[in-house]
């Protein structure tokens, strides 16, 4: 799928997407940019979503209505009208395709980490899918049960699961130990039978409850992104075509998130397509400045030092593929409910939301003029 385009759901009165290699959504909150990444995986993983669905036992009775909340969340439908419209590519698609059960399969193309990921982790272990309320979004639920069936079976037999020898690029790894870790491993630890995922520095373990508000939202993020990348020597994951991740900057600080930024790039290296929204603007700035380096030619190593990763092989193997992809940025506005293309970031646009980065910058550039009047008014005063 290369283009997407929605019209009267909920917030959204008109989106047009076309797709890069990364694909950025920004904009206030309530905008529709989750709506949008959801209709995504919905219509590329129509099977799946089904399967899953009837698999643990949500019978919608092909009813829109129903459907729409099994998928979207309790409430949902409202976001539906005699109005709205689908389309992909150069086909449109009625709900009522959507809602119609077909032809079950397991294949599943997008990989989807939402924003309530951290959800997904009660008392330091994956809930399972049917531990979620009925009317709990899929895409939480979905997620949830994936890390469950990470942890249980293919790290099963492992104690320690970061950092890890063969998952993620040794320099991704040192950034994440000393950004986001600490220093502290995460490891899988048993209190009277029962599994759960610990911090341990030293020998004591730290239970789920007394971690950080950031290693909280990153480590379901982690096993997400270990479920994407099998090992070092493997590029991708099964029939996984397309990575969805929701506000990557979650309770971190800005170092670590350059530390996921690089984790995302990783990505788009490996040759997903991947879709973020944010509310960062340090994202804005990673994209903008890989624009630039692209357009004067630059060499790896001045993407490797943008973001103070060592130069190792490797990584100047991702940083290389990186250079050579393409990005694109989109606005959800939520005045006209439409969207603007916004990729250039240019600073110097004659479209304010262009030149502010839909809304990112807009805090920075008042500060600097609040400053600006008060330095030169202090100035004339003397």
């Amino acid at each position: 799928m290369q283009t997407m385009r929605l019209r009267n759901i909920g917030p959204i009165r008109r989106a047009e997407l076309s797709f890069g290699d990364l694909t950025v959504l920004v904009g206030p909150q309530a905008t529709g940019k989750s709506i949008a990444l959801e209709f995504l995986k919905l219509l590329i993983d129509k099977g799946h979503v089904h399967q899953q669905l009837t698999r643990y036992g949500i019978d919608w009775s092909g009813k829109v209505d129903n459907f729409i909340d099994a998928y979207f969340g309790e409430g949902m439908h409202a976001i539906w009208s005699a109005t709205s419209e689908i389309a992909r590519d150069s086909g449109k698609v009625t709900m009522k395709q959507l809602a119609r059960r077909g032809r079950a399969t397991k294949t599943e193309n997008v990989f989807m980490i939402p924003a309530q990921r951290v959800l997904s982790l009660r008392n330091g272990w994956p809930r399972p899918f049917a531990d979620y309320a009925p009317g709990d979004p899929f895409a939480v639920r979905d997620f949830s049960e994936k890390l469950r069936i990470l942890v249980e079976q293919e790290f099963g037999a492992k104690e320690q699961l970061f950092p890890q020898k063969g998952r993620l690029k040794e320099g991704i790894r040192r950034l994440l130990v000393e950004h986001v870790f600490g220093g502290f491993s995460l490891k899988i630890d048993k209190v009277a039978s029962q599994k759960r995922l610990v911090l341990e520095h030293g020998g004591d373990p730290l239970p789920h409850m007394v971690w950080s508000a950031g290693q909280r939202e990153f480590v379901p993020l982690l096993l997400g992104l270990y479920w994407l990348m099998p090992s070092a020597r493997l590029s991708r994951r099964g029939d996984i075509q397309w990575v969805v991740l929701e506000e990557l900057e979650m309770g971190l600080h800005p170092r670590a998130i350059s530390a996921v930024l690089l984790m995302v790039l990783d990505l788009v290296w490996r040759g997903y397509k991947v879709c973020v929204s944010t509310h960062a603007t340090q994202v804005l700035e990673a994209v903008w400045a890989i624009r630039q380096l692209q357009e004067a030619g630059a060499g790896p190593r001045s993407l490797l030092r943008m973001f103070n990763a060592p130069e190792t092989q490797l990584m100047q193997g991702l940083a290389d593929g990186v250079l050579n992809k393409a990005f694109r940025v989109y606005y959800f506005d939520r005045e006209t409910g439409s969207t603007s293309d916004i990729s250039s970031l240019d600073p110097d646009a004659e479209s304010d939301l262009e030149a502010r980065w839909g809304g990112l910058g807009e805090f920075s550039e008042r500060a600097n003029q609040a400053v600006a009047d008060a330095v030169a008014a202090a100035g004339c005063s003397k």
